[in-house]
């Protein structure tokens, strides 16, 4: 039987980073090199080298990217030597191996990891200094990779780093992205949005695989044909093509020579331009299809609330999935031929979140239309290859696209789910014989004015594996969100904790810390996080406390200094730093966080807050350009911080700042200064949280609701160490009927006057009716997020703080016990649990050079 791969290049290079090849023409095998040396003189020698001849340069110059390049390269090549053999030992081994498919991956800066991980920071500073340089300088001229939005993308670029340091053969696949989230810059208070060209100096990281790259149908129409053995089989045909180009990142382990790949997917054109239509002067008209190709890549997350950038995300979820699966195919087919019958036993493919469910029917779509398998030979593949891990409880982020939209883009696809469907919906009737309600529930296609592919649900059955990121959040997948698919498949269903890499978090953003736990009980704690609980016995040492303090005001210091630099807003460093730092979200419930400081404001100017502590409230985060109330939190946090921080009774003693453009950097910066850590999402809506885990690791301690990963940090650090508040999940259900926000109010009078200070108008004078939207949904009695149930136990959980924090010693003890049951929450953990239950994976082995 003739089959046509999608593939319209990649008959070369084979293994995780494309360096060898087993199919297409022999290639000639690189004489062995002596290694790089990592010494000062040799860096500096390959620095010099890359500023002078690969940028021209002859004058050193701060204020340009050339040097940070060179440095950058440099450290690249040394990566690129265990890059090579840790490829080529994938390859020799022939084991089972993980594809990670994600549409965000939040790498923040590369450099600084790099060179803790290569053991390389020592030897740079001292080339750096030789040039009259301070390496931090050099970092910072290092754009973030704008790859990624928030806590999925940073869970994914953690789980890179300790799938390295683990030794796991796990190569990830994601997007490209010629412009990330957005820069995001405030006017008047309100966020507004410019292009984040963080490939505007280039990208010394990535490597090109032309030859490897893939091409990516759209659109057309499927048609059956018999093929020559008489079978009855379809082809997509007529269809518009792009090419996805990958560009490889390496990804390396904590100093065991162990490089991974992170592939990433570029849209470009399979025809430049239309030469014809431009010498008859169509400018436009002839780069069309260019343009439209780069659209695919363009922008992380189109605004998804008109139907074109619907349209457009669909086709970038396809567009990885497609380009990943094939990539796959194409390595196992050079090795192993057209038998796939070990394919599930030695590929898996890890779905991170939703987005990349489109994988299932295109898995599927590839085994039947170009290798020939019958339906079932294909449905046992995919469905013990696909794993799947969901991220949300929120029914609008299991995204579901219209059938029509399917139709019209990926046809054939359509195609292939309708069957799938057709097989579940028997296996559902089978198990509950007339029950046409569970039947419609459970159904991958949901009836209704517009039919509509559930994209969650396609992942579910097309998979052997379903994880939640948290205990509760695992809990309420099968007992609520997904029960019906539990009751058929409990064996399917689990739990993976998530967790941070404290080579980054800790190691890296906080060296001063790092120094200190180090000096008391070792290093080992860069690899085997429990180690830290070795520090609870000095909880209490009072020469411990006084150094662990010490820590923490030079990192309040570094923070203040940027603050100040980026808001014009001053702090004292005595004030306790309570913060919090993510994606604005109703759910996450940053409105809350300003009602206390509005509380707190009205306490301090009515005489009553003599006792309180200075506090500093710090808010981070960006709003989805389409969502519009989000967007006015940002701006009632701006309006209100414009009265608290130019009046002349709060300074000293409160302060509110909204931090501009917060990303990974930032949070770097934040993370290591931070007192108080606020995780305070309204239960039963967070996942997980990766935040508050980060937070907790650099002895920041938490107030916060019994929601996500919170549940599980309090039962690490005992109650007692753990600011607790809020209705449960199941109280939150139990108040929904008869919900009464203004009688809430009504009964307390700390709450009242709040009020009365937002509706009367005291933060938005010259802006009447502004603030209405947010000030309406507190006592809107369908406010899902239930922002007024909570108040009043805020408040008081946020007493209890300002109490602990005037006793130095006792908070400094709990800080330190923070940070010492931190250890169950590193991505080593998650990891190995990833491992030992889903992937069954076996370590890499360098073997000799």
């Amino acid at each position: 039987m003739e089959v046509q791969p999608d593939a319209a290049h990649g008959s070369n290079g084979s293994g995780s980073n494309g360096s060898g090849g087993k199919g297409g023409s022999p290639g000639i095998e690189l004489l062995e090199t002596p290694p790089l040396e990592m010494t000062t003189d040799a860096l500096l020698r390959d620095v010099m080298h890359y500023f002078g001849h690969s940028f021209g340069q002859r004058v050193i110059n701060t204020g340009e990217p050339f040097i940070y390049q060179s440095l950058a390269l440099a450290v690249r090549d040394r990566l690129s030597e265990r890059w090579t053999r840790t490829s080529a030992a994938v390859e020799r081994d022939d084991r089972r191996q993980v594809a990670y498919l994600s549409l965000e991956f939040l790498l923040g800066r590369l450099l600084r990891n790099a060179l803790l991980n290569l053991d390389l920071q020592g030897a740079v500073n001292d080339a750096m200094e030789r040039l009259g340089l301070n390496l931090e300088d050099v970092y910072d001229r290092e754009h973030d990779a704008g790859l990624g939005n928030g806590g999925l993308g940073r869970l994914a670029a953690c789980f890179l780093d300790s799938c390295a340091t683990l030794r796991l053969p796990v190569i990830s696949y994601g997007i490209r992205y010629q412009y990330g989230m957005f820069r995001q810059r405030l006017e008047n208070g309100q966020q507004v949005e410019a292009p984040d060209s963080w490939l505007l100096d280039g990208f010394p990281w990535e490597i090109k695989r032309l030859q490897l790259a893939q091409t990516i149908r759209f659109g057309g129409h499927s048609e059956a044909y018999t093929d020559g053995a008489g079978h009855a089989r379809y082809r997509w045909v007529n269809t518009h093509d792009v090419l996805a180009v990958p560009f490889d990142v390496p990804v390396p382990g904590y100093r065991n020579d162990i490089v991974n790949t992170l592939r990433l997917w570029s849209a470009v054109a399979t025809d430049e331009f239309d030469l014809e239509e431009f010498n008859a002067g169509s400018y436009a008209d002839a780069v069309a299809a260019k343009n439209a190709a780069e659209n695919i890549t363009m922008v992380l997350y189109p605004n998804a609330e008109t139907e074109n950038g619907q349209e457009l995300r669909l086709r970038q979820q396809y567009f990885l999935a497609s380009a990943s699966l094939q990539d796959m195919l194409r390595e196992w087919v050079e090795r192993h031929g057209d038998d796939f019958s070990e394919f599930a036993d030695k590929r898996c493919v890890q779905l991170n979140d939703t987005h990349p469910a489109v994988a299932v029917p295109e898995l599927m779509r590839l085994l039947l239309d170009h290798y020939g398998l019958t339906w079932s030979e294909a449905w046992t593949v995919t469905s013990r290859t696909m794993a799947y891990t969901n991220h949300t409880l929120l029914p609008e982020a299991l995204e579901a696209w219209s059938v029509d939209m399917f139709r019209n883009l990926l046809p054939r696809l359509l195609d292939i789910i309708l069957e799938i469907n057709a097989h579940f919906i028997k296996t559902v009737g089978d198990r509950w014989p007339g029950d046409s309600e569970r039947v419609a529930r459970m159904s991958i296609i949901e009836e209704g004015p517009t039919q509509m592919v559930r994209m969650a649900y396609l992942a579910i059955v097309g998979s052997f594996s379903v994880n939640g990121v948290a205990e509760l959040h695992s809990r309420l997948l099968r007992e609520g969100l997904f029960r019906d698919f539990a009751e058929l498949w409990p064996h399917k269903f689990n739990n993976k904790t998530n967790g941070v890499t404290q080579r980054r978090w800790l190691a890296a953003c906080n060296p001063g810390l790092a120094t200190l736990v180090t000096e008391k009980i070792g290093d080992g704690w860069t690899t085997d996080l429990e180690q830290l609980a070795a520090l609870a016995p000095y909880a209490g040492d009072t020469e411990f406390q006084k150094r662990w303090r010490h820590v923490k005001y030079t990192n309040k210091k570094r923070l203040a200094r940027q603050i100040a630099r980026c808001t014009g807003i001053s702090l004292d460093c005595g004030m306790l730093f309570d913060v919090q730092v993510k994606r604005i979200h109703e759910y996450k419930r940053q409105l809350l966080n300003v009602l206390h400081a509005v509380h707190l404001y009205d306490r301090i100017r009515r005489g009553d807050g003599d006792e309180l502590p200075p506090r500093a409230i710090i808010i981070g985060g960006k709003a989805a350009p389409g969502y519009a109330m989000a967007k006015s939190i940002i701006k009632f946090i701006n309006n209100v911080a414009a009265v608290i921080n130019t009046d002349p009774a709060m300074q000293g003693r409160l302060a509110l700042v909204f931090y501009p453009d917060y990303n990974v950097s930032a949070m770097e910066l934040i993370c290591p200064a931070a007192d108080l850590s606020e995780q305070i999402s309204t239960a039963g809506k967070e996942a997980s949280g990766t935040g508050n885990m980060k937070f907790m690791m650099n002895g920041a301690l938490t107030i916060g609701t019994l929601d996500g990963a919170n549940v599980e940090i309090r039962e690490a650090v005992g109650a007692d160490n753990f600011f607790l508040f809020g209705l449960t999940v199941e109280e939150i259900e139990a108040a929904r009927d008869g919900y009464d926000p203004t009688a809430i109010i009504a009964h307390d009078s700390d709450f009242s006057r709040v009020m009365k200070l937002l509706e009367c108008g005291h933060f938005n004078r010259f802006e009447p009716g502004i603030l209405d939207p947010v000030i309406a949904s507190v006592r809107s009695p369908h406010d899902v997020w239930m922002t007024a149930a909570d108040f009043r136990g805020f408040v008081d959980a946020q007493n209890r703080v300002a109490e602990a924090y005037m006793d130095s010693a006792n908070w400094t003890r709990m800080s330190i016990l923070n940070t010492a049951s931190a250890g169950r929450f590193s991505t080593d953990r998650t990891m190995r649990d990833y491992n030992n239950d889903i992937w069954k994976l076996e370590p890499i082995e360098l073997g000799g050079r």
